[in-house]
């Protein structure tokens, strides 16, 4: 099996980082060379990939500076599959609660999603062509033209002998007519076609046969936790089979209804589970974020009971063991682990020091400033300003930013983060938003064109940043 092991160079990777986050240099190091480990591994003989295994990462600083979305970006660039837990969600084996198991079930699931849409897209022009044949069957009122068969019975040959009579006079030879009636019927369709390309037919309504899935999901309790077990209904013998229901719908939402049933007829379910397994082992990102959440000394009480706890659940996860999922066995040897926290309490030395061990590489992100805040206003691909542009673009209006407001909102974002809790770029977000209240309340129907600059920036933020009890805001 080939994987889509992306073959980026660390530098071209990131490149591509830079283009949606700012800073955080060494940060992108790190995990650059960890996804080019992967494909440096996979360029091995066989006999040789199972000794070389990943350099898991600890990054370590504040909310709001790029953690998140350093590995989010990195699991699109490698089109791996990315899941993004909490460590404060688990708990200590004998408590209630999610075991750490379940991050391993929920990055499997995560990679059944990616390779159906994968292999959906590689089926989907057939699905599309399949989908319009059926359509146009609906659509077609006239029958399809049928030869009268003639009798082929010795008795029936027979009395038509007694009478004088041959079958030729009674059946004669209609072929004519069949090819006249065939002509008809393709250029109908082939009109039909060509309607519902063009979407002239999508208000009209059809009733269409659609199958519903009947396999049911039920949650029972297993030796590894909490888990969703899927009940296997495909063969005949079993108590429940797929319905077959009638709905009347639109030509456009019927078209979309039938592409997808026709595209799922075409996938293989068994071998689309076993390439699931098989990615999420060798290409899995698991981003555990509120690492520091769970490292504080063994010793205290009430909540704090089980910290240590947790951090030895997540050791064999994350030195590699393997999980029961309702896919089948996974080994986790091969998945790349990402850990994050803040650490303004407690330090990554609190943690037990078989896991920092399992973290070996570490790195840490710096706070934002307002610089720093400058360039996220202007230089990323999906920049808070260009998609307030989009969004307001949609409505007719015409939003643009002059230089001296992205300063003064640097500005005011670096200083609300140092009076109160620095959350990061995140406070970015509050603040855009406040600062576009009206113009996004009014459209559409309101001004054609809003100008933001400085001026206007102080106006509608300076005293909400001037507040000395900030704690009231929302920010």
């Amino acid at each position: 099996m080939n994987l889509p092991i992306e073959e980026l160079t660390p530098r071209q990777i990131v490149a591509e980082l830079d283009r949606y986050i700012v800073g955080q240099d060494a940060a992108k190091r790190a995990v650059a060379v960890a996804l080019r480990n992967r494909y440096r591994r996979q360029q091995l003989p066989q006999a040789e990939r199972d000794d070389i295994l990943p350099k898991n990462i600890l990054m370590i600083g504040p909310t709001g500076v790029g953690k998140t979305e350093i590995a989010r970006r990195l699991a699109q660039l490698a089109r791996a599959p990315f899941v993004k837990v909490e460590a404060t969600k688990f708990t200590e084996v004998g408590y209630v609660g999610r075991d750490v198991d379940s991050m391993v079930r929920d990055l499997v699931a995560m990679a059944v999603r990616l390779v159906e849409r994968e292999k959906i897209d590689a089926v989907r022009p057939m699905a599309e062509r399949r989908a319009l044949e059926r359509l146009v069957d609906l659509l077609d009122e006239e029958p399809k033209p049928k030869r009268r068969k003639t009798p082929d019975n010795p008795v029936v040959r027979q009395a038509f002998e007694i009478f004088g009579r041959t079958m030729q006079d009674d059946y004669p030879d209609d072929d004519a007519d069949l090819e006249r009636d065939d002509r008809a019927r393709r250029t109908r369709r082939n009109r039909l076609r060509k309607r519902i390309l063009e979407g002239r037919l999508d208000a009209q309504t059809v009733e269409i046969e659609t199958e519903e899935a009947s396999n049911p999901f039920v949650q029972v309790f297993s030796p590894q936790g909490m888990e969703e077990m899927g009940l296997d209904l495909s063969n005949p013998g079993n108590l429940f089979q797929n319905k077959r229901t009638f709905r009347r719908v639109t030509v456009a939402e019927a078209r979309g209804l039938l592409i997808e049933e026709e595209a799922n007829k075409m996938i293989d379910r068994s071998s689309l589970h076993r390439e699931a397994v098989v990615r999420a082992e060798q290409t899995g990102i698991v981003f555990l974020d509120e690492i520091d959440k769970v490292a504080g000394k063994q010793g205290g009480s009430g909540p704090d009971v089980s910290r240590e706890g947790v951090q030895r659940d997540l050791l064999p996860i994350i030195e590699g063991s393997t999980v029961q999922t309702k896919f089948g066995p996974v080994r986790t040897d091969h998945v790349l682990f990402v850990a994050a926290g803040a650490f303004h309490i407690s330090k990554p030395s609190d943690l037990i020091p078989e896991l920092q061990g399992r973290l070996p590489i570490r790195v840490e992100l710096e706070s934002l400033g307002e610089a720093v805040f400058r360039r996220i206003l202007r230089e990323p691909r999906n920049a808070l300003t260009k998609q307030y542009v989009k969004l307001l673009a949609a409505d007719g209006v015409r939003l643009e930013f002059e230089e001296s407001a992205l300063d003064e909102l640097a500005r005011l974002a670096a200083d609300v983060n140092a009076r109160t809790e620095n959350i990061g770029a995140r406070r970015l977000h509050t603040l855009m938003e406040k600062l576009l209240e009206e113009a996004l309340f009014e459209a559409p129907g309101g001004p054609e064109a809003v100008r933001v600059d400085g001026a206007m920036v102080r106006e509608r933020l300076g005293g909400l940043v001037a507040d000395v009890d900030l704690s009231r805001f929302i920010l």
